[in-house]
């Protein structure tokens, strides 16, 4: 597995299975078959409510704990301090392991300054490896990261061959900040990857599929990827895309299928806050 090396030195795969959406009686069975498919990230978060089945399944693996990097988030509801504190362990608990790899606030609202604090001491403690953000768009990235002490290792945005990211790019680069890609086949009101022509010509000389040069896209970027599916054949075929290599041209030509580049969703917009907020908060 190809890895990237985060500001601090750590070394994390750039892909990896996500579990968002898996359901927590299907978490711990989902997650054994992408370890014995061979991914060795797994993303989940303290909202998708299956961290007790992710972390049945590392433990039962048979597979050393750091050869397994473990991905969660910090919810709205945990935010603040004492809270984010106390979910931290929580998580540590839920996931059966003495550290996360990587902890991320999992949106932008909230005491997000209180919990970046409970995640400072939790890195400088040894309960976490590395820390970040995660839907944090521009402007409010910057913000965020000028004010903090430790600077976010990893952003996590939704993005992939329709949803480019690419206006952040030099604010994140300016901070250290590495891009990690949720949504890289689709989802959350993008549709047509893994049925795009223009994919599926490029991946046809390869003997690939739409969906594998898209995630080949991304990872030869830099960008980690995390593709989600409940079937093992899919998560198979996700993770056999690193025996070839798209050409400068080909790489160009998937730029041009940008369609929203900074996201289907507008994590700025009041009305999605205000629901977050009054939901979550």
């Amino acid at each position: 597995m190809e890895t990237v090396k985060l500001s601090n030195g750590t070394e994390m795969p750039l892909l990896g299975y996500g579990v968002f959406l898996v359901p927590p009686q299907e978490a711990e069975r989902c997650v054994s078959d992408a370890l014995k498919v061979g991914y060795r990230l797994i993303d989940t978060a303290q909202a998708y409510q299956n961290e007790e089945g992710v972390g049945a399944a590392v433990a039962k693996s048979g597979i050393s704990r750091e050869d397994i990097f473990l991905v969660t988030k910090v919810w709205i509801s945990n935010a603040g301090e004492q809270k984010a504190a106390a979910s931290i362990d929580e998580s540590l608990r839920k996931l059966k392991t003495d550290y996360i790899d990587l902890l991320l606030i999992h949106q932008a609202y909230g005491d997000v300054f209180g919990s970046w604090r409970a995640m400072e001491k939790a890195y400088k403690d040894g309960k976490v490896r590395a820390i970040g953000v995660s839907n944090f768009q521009e402007a409010r990235f910057f913000d965020f990261a000028h004010y903090v002490d430790i600077k976010p290792m990893v952003n996590q945005l939704q993005c992939n061959a329709l949803v480019q990211q690419r206006g952040i790019e030099t604010v994140m680069t300016e901070f250290g900040t590495h891009l990690m890609a949720w949504g890289p086949l689709g989802g959350q009101g993008v549709d047509g990857i893994v049925k795009s022509e223009v994919l599926s010509q490029i991946g046809s000389p390869y003997g690939k599929s739409a969906a594998q040069v898209a995630l080949r896209w991304l990872t030869q970027r830099g960008i980690v990827a995390i593709p989600k599916s409940t079937h093992k054949e899919r998560m198979e075929q996700n993770l056999n895309v690193f025996d070839f290599t798209l050409t400068p041209e080909e790489m160009k030509r998937i730029e041009t299928m940008n369609l929203h580049d900074t996201g289907t969703v507008n994590f700025s917009d009041t009305g999605f806050v205000k629901y977050l907020i009054e939901t979550y908060g």
